[in-house]
């Protein structure tokens, strides 16, 4: 079973890379905003930029979904961490 799928436009899907680097630069730099507004927007580019990359320059996009659970599986596990080192202070 032969399976043929159109190749993505990398040139476009790098321009929208950069223009997110280029929108998480000017939310760290320039926006006169609250902290955590702006740290909510910077997490939020950050999570699209990181699909982005594991859909296309990565291939999970063509992958078959068993392959994409087994990607997806230590995402919680790392959130889980994050948080601990982010809240270690508090403790």
């Amino acid at each position: 079973m032969e399976t043929t799928h159109k190749l993505p436009n990398y040139m476009l899907i790098w321009l929208y890379l950069f223009i997110l680097t280029g929108a998480e630069v000017l939310f760290a730099f320039e926006m006169p905003i609250s902290q955590v507004v702006k740290i909510l927007c910077l997490l939020f580019l950050a999570i699209v930029k990181a699909l982005l990359v594991a859909l296309f320059f990565m291939h999970l996009k063509f992958e078959r979904w068993r392959l994409r659970v087994v990607f997806m599986i230590p995402l919680p596990l790392a959130a889980i961490l994050v948080l601990a080192v982010i809240t270690e202070k508090l403790w």
